[in-house]
């Protein structure tokens, strides 16, 4: 992540989101929470050969929306919760224009599914 110019880590973020399977991944790596998922899994889960995934999750993970960990020959990818809250952070940061209730109905428009 660039630590000196938001501008330029929202950028490569997004860029990082910018892809189907991407977005897909973390958004599937969110869900899991942070014990995360193996490599694998989250291959066969998208239905993408495990080389291609590769791909995907050295991106995500050099854009600083993932980590991994590896365990023996596995590798387990977590979503960064951090920096999601940095990126959501730094896309709402003018939202509000001054005016707080602008914005003050975003929160409700999340869910979590349990």
């Amino acid at each position: 992540m660039d630590e000196l110019n938001p501008q330029v880590w929202a950028i490569d973020a997004l860029g990082a989101l910018a892809h189907e399977t991407r977005l897909s991944v973390f958004r599937m790596l969110v869900q899991a929470g942070p014990d995360g998922m193996i490599a694998g899994a989250i291959a066969d889960q998208q239905g993408v050969p495990p080389s291609t995934m590769s791909h995907h999750l050295a991106t995500l993970e050099r854009a600083g929306l993932v980590q991994s960990q590896r365990e023996s020959r596995l590798i387990h990818y977590r979503a960064d919760y951090a920096a999601m809250r940095r990126l959501l952070a730094f896309l709402m940061q003018d939202c509000c224009q001054g005016a707080p209730e602008m914005c003050a109905d975003l929160l409700g428009e999340i869910t979590c599914n349990e």
